[in-house]
């Protein structure tokens, strides 16, 4: 008999949410589980249906499978932390296992030889179907450990395991890895940045040049994995879910003892999951859970690291350019965001406060300006006097003067110092982590440490919300570099306390640096 197709035409697909597109699939899947289940029975056989994914809304979750060989033979990879919401005692720890296998845990301890506490696992079993033609159906196996009550500024030694695998046998003992908490009080610290990874020989090399500058922890700003390659959130996006697997073990070298906080991309919603595409996202990763949904918006949280308090954004919710999930909060992320950068700016020890999403407020590459993003946000961070915020999107390196009230507050040349209190906020697109790079409007050149060159405007274009470009020409865009590049920044809590942020090369030669200061 005839199995139909199951993907949306792409005509179709184009004028549907990623909710209704996720509908749209489910019932799709459905008829051709009936009319498989019907034909195999009529023809004397027995097939096996298409599930959903592990605790996706409107869903069926698949019964938990039952290992097939015993866990001596299972190893964990793709190991990969987090901070929970409090990153002076708590920690969480991921990871993957290519079968399914009994009673995963953590084993943690002050000592290598001496991993005395021990925390289970849970399992987060996420079911791909298959495509008749293009993809078959994948089972993917996530675990993931809750570590609660740790001493603040501890270096902990940690192992994954299950029955069977035992990480403190001395067979196992190479795998066990490192992570440190935060400190009770603020004290120098640096993180790195970037956003568009995706694998790489280059998303390679940039995780190597993040390991060398020791930091405290990574920020992700979206388009983690390209797993979805064409990042439109519709049902007729290429998709392999496969490709997670090779993304984690790229990145586990670093993520297996620096916490990696993703928030989400256009390329994340993978709508084979959910209604809003987050279930897979839920699947692989934990992330603090700050006081918003969690369950349906993994991509939104805040946490805070000495001096400085960290939210992250789902730019997807207010993006004009790529609608798919355009207003699913129903305005709930932005009242949740006046009310979280009015916490952080008025809370006792903060000194800065830092934002990271995926699409662009300011830059002139290929993606260019997102209009959403500047009418539901940007009057939101000049409220509350956001002093650095950090995107991804547009794959170069690409840095704003301080911006303030949509213009040039204050020229901000390689090497100097801006108070955001006086000349507004600085913009960074650093969107360089290791997917293909694009490149800045005609006849615009880069300017870098070293290069500097001079456009007195460039012209370029913002996003609208009927879905066109508008054109424009900014004064702002001081410097760009297109090449595979990363931010970091290092955060000093002394008698004046500063961001000292620069940006490096994949080799690690830097192309820029400036300072924040507080009322400098």
């Amino acid at each position: 008999m005839d199995i139909p197709d199951f993907g949306i035409p792409p005509q179709l697909a184009s004028r549907m949410s990623m909710a209704e597109q996720h509908e749209y699939l489910r019932t799709r899947l459905i008829r051709r589980r009936t009319l498989v289940t019907a034909g195999a029975v009529a023809a004397g056989g027995v097939l096996s249906g298409c599930g959903g994914g592990s605790g996706a809304q409107g869903t069926r979750t698949p019964a938990p499978a039952r290992p097939t060989v015993h866990g001596s033979v299972v190893s964990p990879f793709g190991r990969h932390l987090a901070f929970g919401a409090d990153p002076k005692s708590q920690l969480r720890v991921s990871w993957q296992v290519p079968l399914a296998v009994r009673k995963p845990y953590v084993r943690i301890g002050l000592k290598p030889d001496d991993l005395g506490r021990r925390t289970e696992a849970e399992v987060r079993d996420l079911h791909t179907p298959g495509v008749p033609g293009v993809r078959p159906a994948l089972e993917q196996y996530y675990l993931h450990a809750a570590l609660d009550g740790l001493r603040p500024g501890t270096t902990y030694y940690y192992g994954v395991g299950h029955e069977g695998f035992d990480p403190a046998d001395a067979k196992h003992r190479s795998t066990i890895g490192t992570f440190r908490t935060a400190p009770a009080s603020p004290e120098r610290f640096v993180f790195t940045a970037f956003g568009d990874q995706g694998v790489s020989r280059a998303a390679a090399a940039n995780d190597h040049v993040v390991l060398r500058q020791n930091p405290a922890f990574h920020l992700h700003a979206g388009d983690i994995c390209y797993a979805d390659t064409n990042g439109r959130g519709e049902k007729s996006d290429g998709y392999d879910p496969a490709f997670w697997d090779l993304f984690l073990k790229q990145n586990e070298p670093v993520a297996r003892s620096v916490p990696w906080m993703v928030t989400t991309g256009n390329h994340d919603m993978e709508a084979w999951y959910s209604p809003e595409g987050y279930g897979g996202q839920l699947a692989r990763f934990s992330l603090p859970d700050s006081g918003f949904d969690a369950r349906t918006a993994p991509g939104v949280y805040a946490f805070t690291y000495g001096n400085v308090g960290f939210v992250a954004l789902d730019a997807n919710d207010v993006s004009y350019e790529i609608p798919a999930n355009f207003g699913y909060s129903g305005g709930r992320q932005t009242k949740w965001l006046d009310g979280k950068l009015a916490e952080l700016r008025s809370a006792k020890g903060i000194d800065f406060i830092v934002v990271f999403f995926h699409h662009c407020a300011y830059s002139t590459s290929s993606h260019a300006s997102d209009g959403g993003v500047r009418a539901q946000w940007l009057p939101l961070f000049a409220r509350h006097q956001v002093d650095l915020v950090i995107n991804g999107h547009n794959h170069v390196y690409e840095r704003t003067d301080a911006i303030r009230n949509g213009g040039v507050g204050r020229p901000v040349p390689i090497g100097a110092s801006t108070d955001p209190t006086r000349d507004g906020i600085v913009y960074v697109t650093a969107g360089g982590g290791g997917r293909d790079l694009y490149g800045f409007p005609a006849g615009v050149k880069e300017s870098y440490e070293g290069h500097v060159t001079h456009h007195d405007s460039v012209g370029t274009f913002q996003w609208t919300k009927s879905k066109a470009s508008a054109a424009e020409t900014v004064e702002w865009s001081r410097v760009r570099y297109r090449g595979f590049s990363l931010l970091r920044v290092e955060a000093d809590s002394g008698p004046r306390p500063v961001l000292k942020v620069s940006a490096l090369t994949e080799s690690g030669e830097r192309i820029d640096h400036f300072e924040v200061r507080r009322g400098a």
